[in-house]
């Protein structure tokens, strides 16, 4: 199977998967303009790390060296120096991709193997990418109601409703790693995470877009458990469904997969998801202490039953 995404909400989905497989690969967003990942691809020429990282120490092997090697490239320098808040394993992997002399799947397939990786972790793109928004204001007393914002997080910060997304450059060049995993792949996931700046880029590089449409594998799409700050505000889950659908292009979807607890309009969502062709899984798929985060053994229970006949 195929989860593509990004940040924290690809990690969530490959916690359940990789209780469901071995044979997972993350596809991983590579538009990060922020923090530790900003100031890297601002010095060199390389993917932002940063979401790569948090891909790899999701799927990292059990083992007791494996998780302290996971927790070691999650560990984040403290202090004022140039370092402060650059993880290791975003030097780690910008390292390896400066031995590899560019290539960031290489990198990346050491880095598994290093970490005994559950499964294998791609870049969506082979260059880094900027994400380019149409933002509507919600002051009506504003004289520039629309306005463009450039960069991941300037358009996650920006107050107002994210209209239109786009990718640049607008065709940027995928690993044929990436599309032969989705030419072979039984199920492909999107979702959970931030809609427009990790989910629906995915559907916004006309090649990878292009590989889904013709793959034979169950689309299965996660919700988020509630709106996100910033650029799904007062987003209903059919709001969520309409924007996605909007970016399909061709791409189908089988499935869509939603917290029981996190829908008030179960007849709103249900015709929804039947207007994409597809049949809603409501099921308990949230943390049990109630925070918005989804638990992974109740979230792999979820995808399981989804897919099992695939």
């Amino acid at each position: 199977m195929v989860a593509f995404g990004g940040g924290h909400g690809l990690a969530a989905a490959l916690a359940a998967w990789r209780r469901l497989t071995s044979e997972l690969t993350a596809v991983v967003t590579v538009a990060d303009d922020g923090g530790s990942s900003g100031r890297i691809r601002r010095e060199m020429p390389v993917l932002p790390p940063g979401d790569l990282r948090m891909a790899l120490a999701a799927l990292a092997g059990d083992g007791t060296d494996t998780r302290r090697l996971a927790a070691l490239l999650q560990h984040r320098f403290g202090g004022t120096g140039v370092l402060a808040g650059h993880p290791v394993g975003n030097l780690v992997l910008t390292g390896l991709t400066e031995l590899h002399g560019g290539d960031a799947v290489a990198a990346l397939d050491d880095l598994c193997r290093l970490l005994g990786a559950r499964g294998r972790v791609l870049p969506m793109a082979d260059v880094p990418l900027d994400l380019v928004a149409r933002v509507e204001s919600t002051d009506p007393d504003d004289p520039a109601r629309t306005r463009t914002i450039r960069g991941q997080v300037a358009i996650a910060s920006t107050p107002g409703r994210v209209r239109e997304i786009l990718v640049s450059p607008p065709d940027p060049p995928v690993s044929t790693a990436v599309l032969d995993a989705i030419a072979v792949a039984d199920v492909v996931s999107l979702g959970p995470g931030s809609w427009y700046t990790s989910v629906l880029p995915h559907l916004l590089v006309p090649r990878l877009r292009a590989a889904l449409a013709a793959s034979r594998a169950r689309v299965v799409v996660v919700l988020n458990l509630e709106p996100q700050p910033g650029e799904t505000d007062g987003f209903s889950p059919e709001e969520h469904l309409a924007v996605l659908r909007a970016h399909l292009g061709g791409v189908a979807l089988h499935t869509v997969i939603a917290d029981v607890d996190s829908v008030v309009d179960r007849c709103g969502l249900l015709s929804a998801v039947r207007e994409c062709g597809a049949e809603l899984v409501l099921a308990p798929v949230a943390e049990l202490d109630g925070a918005p985060r989804h638990d992974p053994a109740r979230l792999a229970a979820a995808l399981g039953s989804a897919v099992g006949g695939s």
